[in-house]
């Protein structure tokens, strides 16, 4: 039909509602047992989502439910052991969770240049469409990567290569600082608030926020293999920006109560 829906992007907004309910019902900081069933409910749907597949989305489920786990204060003890069970779970994913075509992806990091016309196509275009845009930019609508076709999803994943080409460097700068007036209020919302589920919740959709610009611009610029990661507010896509939506009138909802509380 005319509305097209993606039930994975609600988990974004699921996920940390979900384990901070949990983390902070056990009393901050949360205790080791606490802690796994915290990461049991993470990987669960953060797994299922990845065997679709849709890594993007899976990565900003995983991320959206760690930040929660970070927030509430965990020990360093436990911190070291999450990270050698990720780092542990690398080499099996590789094996048995990716594609074909994302292993391609992660591998034309390193050469984008050994394919041209294939898997490096979209990195090779996007940094075409970056370094000709310059300080300035070409123009709106004057972008040749973008207009002509070269770039392809220049509405979606590569809209900040479509930015930078047609209002160069500064552009995106200009873009970057509304992004980061928007963390700082967001981060400012977490730390005055007045219950520890608002100050952990607010905390950990602030940094989601944070995870889905720095992916999507780090793909983008060939940093990071192209995860379908949207680029928040300015990537076309419905669902995403609902998902985004609900994530800010969470923000705001927890400011509106810090002020009913402090009268």
């Amino acid at each position: 039909g005319f509305i097209r829906f993606q039930p994975s992007e609600i988990m974004k907004i699921a996920m940390p509602l979900a384990v901070a309910a949990w983390v902070v019902r056990g009393g901050l900081p949360p205790r080791p047992s606490v802690t796994l069933v915290a990461i049991m409910i993470i990987v669960a749907p953060a797994a299922t989502i990845a065997f679709q597949p849709d890594l993007g989305t899976a990565i900003l489920v995983a991320a959206s439910g760690v930040f929660v786990v970070f927030m509430a204060g965990i020990s360093g003890l436990q911190i070291l052991s999450a990270t050698l069970m990720a780092l542990a779970s690398i080499w099996p994913a590789w094996l048995f969770l990716l594609r074909d075509y994302q292993k391609q992806r992660i591998l034309t990091l390193f050469d984008p240049e050994a394919d041209k016309l294939g898997a490096g196509w979209n990195i090779i275009q996007s940094k075409t469409a970056i370094g000709s845009g310059g300080w300035s930019g070409k123009g709106w609508l004057q972008g040749t990567q973008s207009h002509l076709d070269f770039l392809p999803e220049s509405q979606t994943d590569f809209i900040i290569a479509v930015l930078a080409e047609e209002w160069g460097f500064r552009g995106v700068l200009c873009l970057l600082a509304l992004y980061g007036a928007a963390v700082a209020r967001g981060l400012w919302i977490s730390f005055s608030a007045q219950t520890s589920y608002g100050r952990v919740l607010a905390s950990a959709i602030t940094l989601t926020f944070c995870v889905y610009i720095i992916v999507n611009m780090s793909m983008v610029a060939g940093i990071l293999p192209v995860v379908g990661v949207p680029l928040p507010f300015v990537s076309f896509g419905g669902t995403s920006i609902v998902t985004l939506m609900f994530g800010f009138g969470i923000l705001m909802a927890i400011s509106t109560e810090k002020r009913i509380i402090s009268r």
